[in-house]
């Protein structure tokens, strides 16, 4: 079957040899909720006693040149974090950061009218919306302690729990937004994941996207893709190729097709960030 965006739905991933695992052992509470870049080679060391299948992928990707993993917490909202901290990266990276800045605002402003639109009060999201927007001015206007964003206040910021779930609610009510304002296209494709029983728009969203800590698949990648206008490129680490190449699924919904995606590695129920970089840049001393 085909999925929204034309692209093959791939097939349900089972239970496969190799659980998925931080790496560091310790129970998910106490995981970082978004992780300093690391190898991929770490990613590598977990499957090498299980699933060669995975360990195939993960060398193709590294001969791809994707060098590094950004890890996050796998609690259901792991796909909404790890596309906000990677939209922010990316913004910051920019050739033009001030012109990027301006361009995802001129795109946020645009959604409380739509969030109004379908139902939600403006009490409901104003601070989740502001504290966004404020993440990403301070890209280019100094902080209350008088300093720009850098990757590694923008880690120290993500770990922040109040600040964190602030951002995936907001993330949340905008592909919400989007589903419940587009309706008549999303519904062929809404289906109780559980039961895979269809649901109608309304009752999809509040149990499978506004609801904390419920996993996100194409529908809701593709509504947020089209609500932030950014393309995403998903890396899809299945086992479901024996030579061990890795399907790449892009959702492109930026102005300019040509945008630079933003990059996250899919494995069965999880979502990290993939990067070409192996470890964060160095701060300097005076951050």
């Amino acid at each position: 079957m085909s999925n929204m965006d034309g692209t093959e739905e791939l097939a349900p991933v089972g239970l496969f040899d190799g659980a998925l695992t931080s790496g560091d052992g310790l129970p998910g509470e106490d995981r970082p909720l978004i992780s300093e870049l690391l190898p991929m080679a770490s990613l590598r060391a977990e499957y090498e006693n299980g699933s060669q299948i995975f360990v195939k992928q993960i060398d193709w990707l590294m001969n791809q040149g994707w060098a590094g993993i950004r890890r996050t917490r796998g609690d259901g909202d792991c796909f909404y974090r790890s596309l906000a901290f990677a939209y922010i990266e990316r913004i910051m990276h920019a050739e033009e950061p001030a012109l990027a800045v301006i361009s995802a605002i001129s795109v946020l402003e645009t959604t409380p009218p739509l969030l109004e639109q379908v139902g939600f009060q403006k009490l409901v999201f104003e601070d989740f919306y502001d504290d966004f927007v404020g993440l990403i001015k301070s890209v280019i206007e100094p902080r209350h302690d008088g300093r720009l964003l850098t990757v590694t206040s923008l880690l120290e910021t993500f770990n922040v729990p109040e600040v964190s779930n602030s951002v995936v609610v907001f993330l949340r009510l905008l592909t919400s937004a989007q589903i419940k304002s587009e309706a008549d296209e999303y519904s062929p494709f809404l289906f109780d994941p559980e039961t895979t029983d269809p649901m109608d728009p309304e009752s999809f969203c509040n149990n499978f996207v506004e609801a904390i800590g419920k996993e996100a698949d194409h529908v809701q990648i593709i509504a947020l893709s089209k609500m932030l206008k950014v393309n995403i490129n998903v890396a899809y680490l299945d086992g479901h190729d024996a030579q061990g190449v890795v399907s790449f699924v892009p959702f492109q919904n930026a102005h300019d097709p040509d945008t630079e995606p933003v990059h996250l590695l899919y494995r069965p129920g999880h979502y990290d960030i993939l990067d070409r970089r192996s470890e964060d840049p160095i701060p300097p001393l005076l951050e």
